[in-house]
């Protein structure tokens, strides 16, 4: 008999004991969303995740430290990404760019600014579509597509985050995207 005429047999033989034992077979898992809207929205989920959990690893004493004298606080890569966003995503939005706190200000206040920040981008994600994707906005003082913004937005987060898990294992902490 052939492999895969046993296996059939096996799977089909498994679906009709649970239909004979009154078991609900488990739903397929349905597949993700297709198109280029839902690969920038998948692409912006993954990197949100990361940024938003290094800055709560991030000890609050370590916010402003920095690596060397001409680099950038780690409180300041966080504002970086909050003010970006906050400009990318209300452009979007159809609302005015916003301000980060100072770089000087606690972890509290900063977290919650990025927080934000993400709510405004969740917002213009969550509002892309296929057919919305070539809409021309004013940003930056040029204009640009919707989708040049997203992906815009997600590789300079994704660059920012690049960063961020550098002061983390500079730290010790193993940054999100390395965790097991």
């Amino acid at each position: 008999m052939s492999l895969m005429v046993a296996a059939a047999m096996v799977l089909s033989s498994g679906v009709a004991m649970a239909q004979m034992a009154g078991m609900a077979m488990p739903a397929a898992t349905p597949a993700p969303a297709a198109g280029p809207a839902a690969e920038a929205r998948r692409s912006y989920e993954a990197v949100k995740v990361n940024v938003l959990k290094s800055a709560e690893l991030m000890p609050a004493d370590a916010f402003t430290s920095k690596p060397l004298p001409d680099v950038r606080t780690y409180a300041r890569i966080l504002n970086h990404v909050t003010e970006a966003q906050l400009t990318s995503c209300n452009v979007m939005n159809g609302d005015a760019p916003g301000k980060p706190p100072a770089d000087t200000d606690d972890k509290a206040t900063i977290v919650a600014a990025l927080k934000a920040s993400f709510d405004a981008c969740d917002k213009a994600y969550g509002a892309l579509t296929d057919a919305n994707l070539a809409d021309v906005m004013t940003i930056f003082k040029s204009k640009r597509s919707r989708i040049s913004v997203v992906w815009g937005n997600t590789s300079h987060d994704s660059e920012q985050y690049a960063q961020l898990a550098l002061y983390l294992r500079l730290k010790g902490i193993t940054p999100p995207s390395s965790e097991k």
